[in-house]
């Protein structure tokens, strides 16, 4: 067991948490940030709409895959060692990134920012669980949710203005100087911990490398491909249940795996990254929908949208520190619950939304959705390293964020089918009702200044088919991710209270 690091002074732990809150941040919006900038690389970059959507899946599978090795790499380098090997990777593959002049470059260097990466976000958390005094440990999450949760939020915000005001390859640059501002302070502030020998099964590490790539690869792909008619997913999918059920296999039965699944046997830890891998769809499903309803139907810029999706991110910040000051004096599973309602409501109100609304209906539910959210991460984060040894923090923290990053992954890819299919059904849905015999056709084109027989008619009609059929996807979309709220539930009951045995 590694020795564990004597605890500094509360003066001591400014310059630390400032360091570990950047990394965060800056490792976390490089997910989003990118979104907004494709279509500008497809011409730079000579490829088409399919194609150019591996810039984003190069970096969600390498960070998936390399994210469970957390633990592994801590052990056997030293976390400080990792820490500042991962910032100066992100730095170097983000300045390649801005210079590709290729898609298969900027596919090979995304997949090395996202390896770079990945460490940094459980690191990150695994550097402030042993900073702070169990007592205090509300608010170090509370820190670093800040982090994660601003940085997807804020992402598309930058990415936009960056993009309009600058170069879609200023996206990456920037990174080049919050990442050296970043590895000085590391360098400066965040103490090594003991190395320590660790397991090296490498078919267990093989195992996982395909069946979580494939996993990844699947949902970020699957809708594009129309999932299992597509050989290629199908292909995918069977590999990623092989990999997978040889990884756990692996993980649960070898002298010294790579990756200890036998972690999952704390139950707060196995509860609390169930929570998080549904916490994460509804997240994440929500960001990635939402900006879709305001430019396309609602016509907002890309600069518009960020900004009233902006204050989401504000709202989460004061929740997590509302959590914060009630830490220790409130049971955390009543603090969760809250989040739930009030996140789980100001998603059911997304689905009131309809064509007329304006920014204020989308301004206001964001932002108690963030309360809420921020509520329930900061808790759910704090009752995950409750009942672990200070040993196993590093290791926990990488299962504990693979079920964030897989639960993303899930959210974006089921929020883009959901709309998709309930999308076409609504449509045949409403046009069944576009009938030369129904008054309320004759009705509308008569408002129009139209008649059945103007040429125009069928345009117009098409269009706002399209329209309507695509609002009322969107609210049920929003419907089933207020749902999913309501089915997490159950599991508080199952967690323990910090500080029970």
């Amino acid at each position: 067991m590694a020795e564990q690091l004597p605890p500094l002074p509360p003066s001591g732990r400014l310059l630390p948490a400032a360091s570990v809150m950047l990394t965060t941040i800056m490792a976390i919006m490089d997910m989003t940030i990118v979104n907004v900038t494709l279509p500008h690389m497809m011409g730079a970059l000579g490829a088409t709409a399919d194609q150019v959507t591996w810039v984003l899946t190069a970096y969600i599978v390498a960070e998936a895959v390399t994210i469970p090795l957390t633990g592994w790499l801590a052990g056997r380098f030293g976390r400080r060692r990792v820490m500042l090997f991962g910032i100066a990777g992100f730095v170097v593959a983000s300045a390649a990134c801005g210079l590709s002049e290729s898609l298969s470059q900027m596919v090979i260097f995304r997949l090395i920012q996202g390896v770079a990466g990945a460490p940094l976000i459980p690191l990150s958390q695994g550097v402030l669980v042993t900073l702070f005094p169990q007592e205090q440990r509300g608010k170090a999450m509370a820190i670093w949710g800040i982090g994660v949760m601003l940085g997807p939020i804020l992402g598309p915000t930058v990415g936009g203005l960056v993009t309009e005001h600058l170069d879609w390859r200023w996206v990456f640059y920037i990174n080049l100087p919050v990442g050296l501002l970043n590895l000085a302070m590391v360098a400066r502030s965040i103490r090594e911990t003991p190395r320590q020998a660790a397991g090296t099964d490498w078919f267990g590490a093989l195992m996982m490398i395909v069946g979580i790539g494939s996993l990844q690869t699947v949902l970020d792909r699957g809708n594009q491909e129309g999932w299992l008619d597509s050989d290629f997913i199908l292909l995918l999918s069977l590999v990623a249940v092989s990999g997978l059920a040889l990884f756990v296999w692996r993980g649960l039965t070898a002298k010294r795996p790579i990756v200890d699944l036998r972690l999952f046997a704390d139950r707060n830890l196995a509860l609390a990254s169930t929570l998080m891998l549904v916490f994460g769809l509804a997240l994440f499903g929500t960001i990635a929908i939402q900006p879709l309803l305001m430019e396309r139907l609602l016509g907002y810029p890309v600069e518009t949208t960020g900004l009233v999706m902006a204050p989401r991110g504000f709202g989460a910040a004061f929740g997590m520190l509302v959590v914060a000051r009630l830490s220790g004096k409130v049971d955390p599973r009543w603090i969760i619950a809250t989040g739930m309602v009030l996140a789980g409501s100001a998603t059911w109100m997304m689905s009131w939304y309809s064509l007329d609304i304006g920014p204020g209906w989308l301004i206001w539910p964001g932002v108690l959705q963030g309360v809420g959210m921020g509520s329930i991460f900061v808790t759910l984060s704090t009752l995950a390293y409750a009942t672990l040894l200070s040993s196993q923090t590093d290791a926990g923290a990488g299962l504990y964020n693979l079920s964030r990053s897989i639960g993303s992954s899930i959210g974006v890819s089921i929020a883009a089918t959901w709309y998709s299919r309930f999308g076409q059904a609504d449509w045949n849905r409403l046009g069944g009702h576009i009938d030369p015999f129904n008054p309320a056709l004759h009705h509308w084109l008569q408002a129009q200044g139209l008649t059945l027989d103007s040429p125009l008619a069928p345009e117009l009609l098409a269009n706002e088919l399209s329209r309507q059929s695509s609002m009322l996807a969107f609210t049920q979309v929003f419907g089933m991710i207020a749902l999913s709220f309501v089915l997490m539930a159950p599991l508080l009951l199952l967690l323990k209270p910090r500080g029970r045995s």
